[in-house]
């Protein structure tokens, strides 16, 4: 049972798990919208808005804060120069998850996660 565990594993190992969640992140950073699995969709949520809030203050330390979680210059510097400034204002929620379909090959609840 899993009551109260703090993450879903995703059938991936501890680094599998880390480079994935990077990689949706730079995805969704450079497009705005992406689609995938409704699990991931849902842990990539948590993951996104962290660093949205930690990029807020736009100062050196968000930076490196930043770049540690994402290992992507262009990406960091997207996501501190123009998307953490449009949510100043905002206390949280700051991507959208619509469910999409059902994949045709192996039945998973497929979604879209957006920033809003």
């Amino acid at each position: 049972m899993r009551h109260k565990h703090g993450y879903r594993k995703l059938g991936r190992t501890s680094s599998h798990r880390k480079a994935l969640l990077k990689n949706l992140t730079i995805a969704l950073i450079n497009s705005g919208k992406i689609e995938t699995t409704l699990p991931k969709a849902k842990e990539l949520r948590s993951y996104i808005e962290k660093l949205i809030t930690k990029a807020r203050s736009g100062d050196s330390n968000a930076h490196r804060a930043v770049f540690a979680a994402l290992q992507d210059k262009e990406s960091t510097k997207k996501l501190i120069n123009e998307i953490a400034p449009q949510y100043m204002e905002r206390k949280g929620g700051y991507t959208r998850i619509i469910r999409t379909r059902i994949r045709r090959g192996d039945a998973a609840e497929m979604a879209f996660i957006e920033l809003v």
